[in-house]
């Protein structure tokens, strides 16, 4: 009876195996390094981020022509990565001996850092390998919850490896023929206006620059006194400046790459009609914006891009750094009071969006 069972039934009791090359390994630690000052769990964040750089590894081999996108931002708990409209978690674990998945509740009950689908991935650190063990759409894992006590340990919730589809093939075909939507639980009415206090929110941190001249000026955003000093130890001379209004935030870069920060400068000045005959000439403000390094480095990481982004999304101009420049800036431009634009500092999948309104 042994001999019944088909190539194609004896294929679903074989994980999919991802090989970890030195790379992933330097990375990892690289990343672990720098969340050990925020949690004391260094090997579940190690474990993490190989799940994470495995299963990007996967999607990339198999949907080549689409763009993966990669989020470390919560990886104490776990990575993301996103496809499209189709966001994926990636539960890392050591070993499945009991045949036990525990999912944090965070990556449940916040609206924020759910997902669509939840991977299970065992990481082998000593065999350099990362098994694809399963996966459980999110809205298969709210009926679950609903109709079943699921039991919770140590802020996890525990499931039975059996609940999860053990084909993670299955991951492409939704991707590729089935609407995000369709694995999205319901939205609670608290959720809805969750996401209505978090879009105001955004849309109150733009900054009015025009609210500069007359001392009003938002949270985070420091005169160059302020900043600079031996304790910041920010890596920029004001020297070649007229005495105009400036102010600088300080942008922090994140743990992909090990927490460097670098300053934002912004110096803005009146910049009057130059034929007062014209009454409809309206005054403008004339904007210069900078990018520094900070925290004792000289130079800025090489390939950071600094962009102006129009009100519409158009990039309208774009810098990168080189292996040794000392800052970058955009060309001055100005415009009348009340437009608006955004200025982005992005860094591999690192990307920053300051609003802005004259």
């Amino acid at each position: 009876m042994a001999n019944s069972i088909s190539k194609q039934d004896f294929r679903l009791f074989l994980p999919e195996t991802v090989w970890l090359e030195p790379e992933h390994f330097i990375k990892a630690n690289q990343i672990s390094s720098a969340v050990i000052r925020k949690t004391n769990d260094y090997w579940q964040v190690y474990l993490n981020t190989l799940a994470l750089l495995a299963f990007e590894v996967w999607l990339q081999e198999r949907l080549p022509d689409k763009l993966i996108a990669k989020d470390t931002n919560s990886i104490e708990t776990a990575g993301n990565l996103k496809v499209g409209e189709f966001k994926f978690c990636a539960i890392a674990t050591e070993h499945l001996l009991s045949e036990i998945v525990n999912i944090p509740l965070s990556l449940i009950e916040n609206p924020f850092d759910s997902a669509h689908f939840y991977v299970l991935l065992e990481v082998l650190e000593e065999e350099e390998e990362v098994l694809i063990r399963g996966f459980l759409p999110y809205n298969q894992l709210i009926e679950i919850k609903s109709n079943t006590e699921l039991p919770i340990s140590e802020g996890c919730y525990q499931l039975p490896l059996s609940l999860f589809d053990m084909e993670p093939n299955h991951l492409l075909v939704y991707q590729r023929y089935v609407q995000a939507s369709e694995f999205a639980a319901p939205v609670a009415e608290n959720q809805v206006n969750l996401s209505e206090n978090l879009s105001n929110s955004i849309r109150s941190t733009t900054t009015k620059l025009s609210q500069w001249f007359q001392g009003v000026v938002n949270q985070g955003w420091q005169t160059i006194d302020s900043i600079y000093n031996p304790e910041l130890n920010l890596a920029f001379s004001t020297r070649n400046f007229v005495e105009d209004t400036k102010r600088a935030k300080i942008i922090d870069l994140g743990i992909n790459l090990a927490n460097r920060k670098v300053a934002l400068l912004i110096n803005i000045s009146p910049h009057k009609p130059t034929d007062s005959k014209d009454e409809s000439s309206e005054e403008k403000i004339h904007v210069v914006a900078q990018l520094y390094p900070m925290g004792g480095e000289k130079y800025l990481p090489q390939n950071i891009k600094l962009l102006l982004i129009s009100k519409a999304g158009k990039t309208l101009q774009e810098v990168t750094s080189r292996i040794q420049d000392n800052y970058i800036q955009l060309k001055p431009f100005k415009g009348e009071s009340g437009k608006k634009f955004s200025i982005q500092i992005s860094l591999e999948d690192m990307i920053v969006n300051e609003s802005f309104e004259l």
